[in-house]
């Protein structure tokens, strides 16, 4: 594809590109959620915890397997150039760090009170290297805009995914076959990406170009292992704060919160990076950033409304009586994750202005605040308190900390809280009007339907007039023209990549689950 495009043709390529990418995104949402009831009917639960260790260990290992490398090609083009240094630096980080995987796999397990898992552990390790090979095609898809094609390698994945599950689990093998489909599964998608972008894999090294890579790049590998701790860290403490029990229902309420963030943003950060990046000058960046931010904010305070005042009704309809407790959680944690999708958006935009170490002090401030947070939240008000802690660290000093960094771009308070505020008001205004009735309906299937339809009109239908402006400004922002192709001097913009096989991303929490294999 050509690096330059006129205004009419990046406005399309945008426009298909978020279309595509939320088709992907739902449906590989709901695809790994038919295979997560699949596998709970097919494993035992003692095999199914092994290979949530095997998955435990390559989430962690997999947030430093690209220091910046995939990114560089998404933000700057000149992939041509670029591709042999890029595939040999991927390689070279994923090969050392498969190597490590597998040398420390036994006293890992053991410590994650596993030791059955270090075999499977082993087999994982492959897909850091397959992770590595595909960087160039993934990066040449996601610059320009070829969501469609990336829906075709995500199905390919799960489909296969599945196919090696059904044959290998009734031969016995346990949790092996989950790791072993893993396995296969990328292996294909890895050759399907080369072939979609009818390129082969290359080697070679350009001393410059490596240097501007892991000179930026290197702060926000550091950054993702800091997010990785940040977005774990909340089990520790409501785990040795409230114990096991406890913990559960923790976990189950953060994992429903998650629903916006992991549909949502992953949607949305699949486009807003390449656009971000070829968007012409800073005032349609600009634009874009406050377009993006105030439909992102739209969409994922709109779930959180249902998630929050529909929270009991769900839990127990969904997953049973047994696990009311969770609501206490929810109800906090809903708004929190709506808050993720528009911090997830900002250090997007920060990404492609090349700002590493912002994101790198922002995952190290928000670790240092959030742990005394949850451990007083949890100690004093339980459940409700480990909610609400995070929302209490992310509006009162994270988003602060968020502007301060943007602000370092052009991107000024005021607009950005403009763009907020009438989301805001229609959220409360659903909620004021609809919690009241939900309480008062004591069958829970009309209170689920009844009370969701009551919720969705009162935020939605008022918001409508300011919808339809901010759609507008997103179309004009769009219809930028991208930046002209930088000279071909080594790039000090680089940074951790977000997403490749199978989709991960920079929030460690998005990696997959044992519901999502």
């Amino acid at each position: 594809m050509s690096e330059t495009m006129t205004d009419s043709a990046m406005a399309s390529k945008v426009k298909k590109g978020l279309a595509w990418s939320t088709i992907n995104s739902l449906a590989l949402r709901a695809g790994s959620f038919a295979v997560g009831i699949l596998l709970a009917h097919l494993l035992a639960p003692k095999e199914f915890g092994v290979f949530a260790v095997a998955l435990t260990v390559q989430s962690i290992i997999v947030t430093l397997a690209d220091p910046g490398i995939s990114v560089d090609l998404i933000r700057n083009g000149d992939v041509e150039r670029r591709a042999a240094t890029t595939t040999t630096l991927a390689l070279m980080v994923s090969g050392v760090l498969a190597v490590i995987m597998a040398v420390f796999a036994g006293p890992v397990s053991s410590a994650l009170g596993s030791g059955e898992a270090a075999p499977v552990v082993r087999v994982m390790a492959f897909t850091l290297l397959l992770s590595g090979l595909s960087t160039v095609p993934y990066a040449k898809m996601q610059r320009e805009f070829r969501q469609s094609a990336q829906l075709a390698v995500d199905a390919t994945t799960l489909i296969v995914n599945v196919l090696v599950i059904l044959v290998l689990v009734p031969l016995g093998m346990g949790a092996m076959a989950l790791a072993v489909a893993r396995v296969v599964s990328q292996g294909c998608a890895c050759v399907l990406q080369f072939a979609l972008t009818k390129s082969l894999p290359s080697i070679g090294f350009n001393r410059d170009i490596a240097r501007g890579v892991l000179k930026f790049g290197i702060p926000l590998a550091s950054a993702n292992l800091l997010a990785w701790i940040v977005l774990n860290v909340d089990y520790m403490v409501v785990g040795s704060t409230a114990g096991a029990v406890v913990l559960g229902f923790y976990t189950l309420a953060f994992n429903i919160s998650s629903w916006p963030l992991n549909s949502l943003g992953t949607a949305i950060r699949s486009v807003a990076l390449p656009a971000f990046s070829q968007l012409g000058d800073a005032g349609r960046q600009l634009s874009g950033f406050l377009a993006a931010t105030a439909l992102g904010w739209a969409a994922a305070l709109g779930v959180g409304v249902g998630l929050s005042g529909l929270a009991m009704v769900l839990i127990t309809l969904v997953y049973g009586e047994k696990w009311e407790p969770a609501t206490a959680a929810l109800a906090g944690l809903a708004f929190f994750g709506a808050l993720r999708v528009i911090f997830d958006l900002a250090a997007t935009f920060l990404i492609a202005k090349g700002s590493s170490k912002s994101i790198l002090f922002l995952q190290a401030g928000w670790l240092i605040l959030l742990v005394p947070a949850m451990a007083v939240g949890t100690r004093q008000w339980g459940l409700a308190g480990a909610g609400w802690a995070h929302v209490v660290v992310a509006a009162v000093a994270i988003a602060p900390m968020y502007f301060f960094a943007l602000r370092r771009h052009g991107i000024r308070l005021g607009p950005v809280l403009r763009q907020l505020i009438v989301p805001a008001l229609c959220a409360a205004l659903s909620l004021g009007v609809g919690l009241p009735l939900i309480h008062h309906l004591s069958n829970r299937f009309v209170a689920l339907f009844v009370g969701g339809a009551v919720l969705l009109l009162l935020y939605a239908v008022p918001m409508l007039p300011w919808l339809r402006g901010r759609l507008r400004d997103l179309k004009a922002a769009a219809a930028a023209a991208p930046a002209p192709e930088p000279e071909p001097l080594p790039s000090l913009d680089e940074t951790v990549e977000f997403a490749r096989i199978p989709p991960q991303s920079g929030d460690p929490r998005q990696q997959p689950t044992t519901a999502e294999i």
